[in-house]
């Protein structure tokens, strides 16, 4: 077998032993996490939330539908975490089974936003002409509309629920993802690679699924997740105002609703809920800020 050696100050080879490269591994991999603890605590903060969503049973006991009127407005104890709601239904098992909805919704915005924004931002960016003037013009007023305003209207003419509540968010914010794909169709079309594609005789639908559009998506990856951030504050906010997930189902954004009424006597009811989803976001938004510090450097 060949010796892996590593070269000495003078020059001369020595070996490097299995031991020594064990030990510059957990060196590396010690100041690594010393200079990364917040992505971690991030991660980690949506790997639990994304366990909830997936697999709620194992964190809680309790039926989160369940109602008991003799534990109503109980405060949080070692019995019940985040204390009990006016039905007596245990906060924090609805708080876990309330990110099933917010991250369905959530996901349904964002793969809407990603699938109409790809669309439109490759017709006009690939095109051009006239067709990029009109799409551009209608995205242009898209932005000038308030977004969650626009998806409570959407939300209003779809119906309510999760679903449609992901959908409305999904529309309002595929403009965002038109705009960056636009720019990113606009670059990819004078590459090397589009021309000689085109040069060889390949179709245009060929030349941007296979070129063009995997090319023109990798940049919106940091976009993405900040989105998935803003949209579980929009899909939250139509829960609290009854247009998304409707009782007796649990939402963070419902819950938040249910409890208002006693926050100045019961405040568990909606700090639990609410501080959820400020959790949430930020470590969906600090993941973000890393990913875009990583593919700009």
């Amino acid at each position: 077998m060949t010796a892996v050696v590593e070269t000495g100050k003078a020059g001369a080879p020595t070996p490097l032993t299995s031991e020594k490269r064990s030990r510059e591994r957990v060196i590396t991999a010690v100041r690594w996490l010393g200079g990364h603890w917040s992505l971690l605590l991030a991660i980690a903060v949506v790997a639990v939330v994304l366990l909830w969503a997936l697999v709620p049973g194992l964190f809680v006991a309790y039926d989160p539908l369940a109602v008991d009127p003799a534990s109503k407005l109980k405060p949080p104890s070692g019995q019940h975490w985040f204390g009990t709601d006016q039905l007596g239904r245990d906060l924090y098992t609805r708080v876990v089974y309330g990110a099933r909805a917010s991250l369905t919704g959530s996901a349904v915005a964002v793969a809407v936003g990603v699938a109409v924004g790809t669309l439109l931002g490759v017709l006009a960016g690939w095109f051009a002409g006239f067709t990029d003037s009109v799409l551009m013009r209608i995205i242009d007023v898209v932005l000038s509309i308030p977004g969650f305003l626009l998806a409570i209207t959407i939300v209003v003419l779809l119906g309510f629920g999760v679903f449609q509540a992901g959908v409305a968010v999904g529309l309002t914010v595929s403009a965002t993802f038109a705009r960056l794909i636009r720019s990113e169709v606009m670059k990819a079309r004078t590459s090397n690679y589009v021309e000689a594609a085109i040069t060889s005789g390949a179709s245009t639908f060929d030349i941007l699924r296979r070129h063009v559009i995997p090319n023109s998506i990798a940049p919106t990856v940091s976009l993405i997740t900040v989105q998935f951030g803003i949209a579980i504050v929009w899909i939250a906010s139509l829960s609290f105002l009854g247009l998304g997930a409707q009782p007796p189902d649990p939402e963070w954004g419902r819950l938040v609703s249910d409890g208002r009424n006693y926050i100045a006597t019961r405040g568990w009811l909606t700090l639990w809920p609410g501080l959820t989803v400020v959790v949430v976001v930020l470590a969906t938004n600090h993941i973000s800020h890393h990913i875009t510090r990583r593919t700009s450097s």
